[in-house]
């Protein structure tokens, strides 16, 4: 658990100096040519700064252990700073979409510079990168802040390669393109925002485990043959893992001691196989077993048939 937050603080760090860097020299660039795409590629890396710097305080706040006032921990402080990013992810794309259109109806020129190409360059080797390093740590930790930056850093690569196409254009007299890429790239950050928003919404929202994973788990229960019926089956998010109930009825005539046992092996397996599962608490029910009609079925089970040959 501490290498998780620990890797996920180092990729934080990395976003934010890189993020700088490129926020600096498109700044620089963009308004010197006043390129329209470049500005809103700046505008884009704005965005990627202030979502690493929330990554950092999220995953800060994250790490602490449960206590007194939190007795889940604080996990749901990544949604919480996700959602933050996604909202104001969305304000850039809306002010730097009216800012393309604006270009596209005026039908603004800009200055072609070498500096342009470079800087596209430059941005697409640092943020492929970062997002190679990112990618690979949402996989290992499951963590949607570090999920969000890793497609954010995917989708920067994209965007300035088709920034690096109207630069190119530009060298032919075709400037409506650089007004076009704005308002794709404003589309892009407004869609990876919505996509980073109904995430978050859908944790701090209780939203359960998925159909895949609970059965997961009921593969496991029935692998218990001890357990007869299940219900009250519930489950809550604690941070980017779950807390799962449910009540198990067994045969009422199984000792206290026999009963809970079961439910402690129950919780035991479910836990060390399902990584996506923090804590399961199982309840236990007594159920009437008719003795005669369990040996029956059991009988019934044993007898093979016989082939006859005439």
């Amino acid at each position: 658990m501490e290498e998780r937050f620990h890797s996920v603080k180092r990729a934080s760090i990395l976003g934010i100096v890189g993020n700088l860097f490129l926020l600096i020299i498109k700044g620089i660039i963009g308004f010197t040519t006043s390129s329209q795409a470049m500005i809103a590629d700046a505008f884009n890396s704005a965005s990627d700064i202030f979502s690493s710097v929330m990554t950092f305080i999220g995953n800060r706040i994250a790490s602490k252990p449960s206590d007194d006032d939190h007795n889940l921990g604080h996990g749901k402080a990544e949604y919480i700073y996700s959602m933050l990013i996604s909202i104001v992810m969305l304000w850039m794309a809306a002010t730097s979409f009216m800012d393309s259109v604006t270009s596209l109806l005026y039908q603004r020129k800009y200055d072609f510079s070498i500096w342009l190409i470079v800087v596209c360059i430059i941005t697409i080797g640092v943020k492929f990168s970062l997002y190679l390093y990112t990618n690979h740590l949402s996989k290992k930790y499951s963590n949607l802040l570090i999920e969000a930056n890793s497609k954010d850093h995917r989708n920067d690569c994209i965007i300035t390669f088709v920034t690096l196409l109207s630069c190119l254009f530009s060298l032919q007299n075709i400037y409506f393109l650089d007004g076009v890429v704005g308002c794709f790239i404003s589309v892009w950050i407004l869609l990876t925002a919505l996509h980073i928003f109904r995430a978050s919404y859908d944790v701090l929202m209780d939203k359960s485990i998925t159909e895949e994973t609970k059965e997961r788990v009921y593969a496991i229960i029935r692998r218990h043959p001890e357990v007869k019926k299940v219900i009250h089956f519930n489950s809550t998010p604690v941070g980017y893992r779950y807390q799962i109930s449910f009540t198990i009825y067994v045969d009422g005539n199984l000792s206290t001691f026999e009963s809970h046992a079961i439910a402690d092996q129950l919780e035991d397996e479910i836990e060390k196989e399902i990584e996506e599962i923090y804590l399961t608490v199982i309840h236990v029910n007594p159920m009437h077993i008719n003795k005669k009609e369990e040996t029956k079925k059991k009988n019934s089970k044993k007898k093979t048939r016989v082939k006859v040959n005439l």
